[in-house]
């Protein structure tokens, strides 16, 4: 079996990989990791950053750090026995994922969800989405823990004493 586990630097692409550590696989499965590096933003660079050394220094670094994240998941499914590879590509990690997954002929593709709903969802956009929509073979989507994303949003939305921080009780208004 070809497995395609599309990982970023979020809590939930960390549990999509722990996911795929905890299922019992057939022998003989492949994993490829792959993380993307999204490109930079032609408007956004002419405005505010000084030159084109600088940009493709912020590439740089921004391709190791990412570089990062899919060898460490790549670590944590070999240890767990599974034959692993890492990449990392430039692109967007929606097309980069259909593309990988087309090229390697994947079984079975594997991302995280970040819960995103509403005006959220259709302005930052969704990977899972998009990856479930277009992708060439089954998709897993693995979701937060039940009330996870529902407990944050509350946690932000309390209301608080001038002053305090989240960690602090919040502001009782009777």
């Amino acid at each position: 079996m070809r497995v395609l586990v599309g990982v970023d630097d979020s809590p939930h692409s960390q549990a999509a990989v722990e996911f795929v550590k905890k299922m019992i696989w057939p022998e003989g499965t492949r994993v490829v990791v792959l993380a993307a590096v999204r490109p930079l933003v032609g408007a956004y660079l002419e405005t505010y950053v000084p030159g084109p050394d600088y940009a493709v220094r912020i590439e740089e670094e921004q391709m190791q750090y990412v570089q990062g994240i899919a060898a460490r998941a790549e670590r944590g499914l070999r240890s767990a026995g599974l034959g692993t590879e890492a990449r990392t590509v430039r692109g967007d990690p929606r097309e980069a994922l259909i593309e990988t997954a087309r090229a390697e002929r994947s079984d079975l593709v594997v991302v995280g969800s970040h819960g995103r709903s509403g005006l959220s969802k259709l302005f930052i956009g969704s990977v899972a989405s998009h990856v479930v929509t277009h992708a060439p073979c089954s998709v897993l989507v693995v979701k937060p823990a039940a009330g996870a994303s529902e407990t944050a949003g509350r946690e932000s939305l309390k209301a608080r004493k001038p002053g305090t921080t989240s960690k602090e009780e919040p502001h009782s208004w009777g």
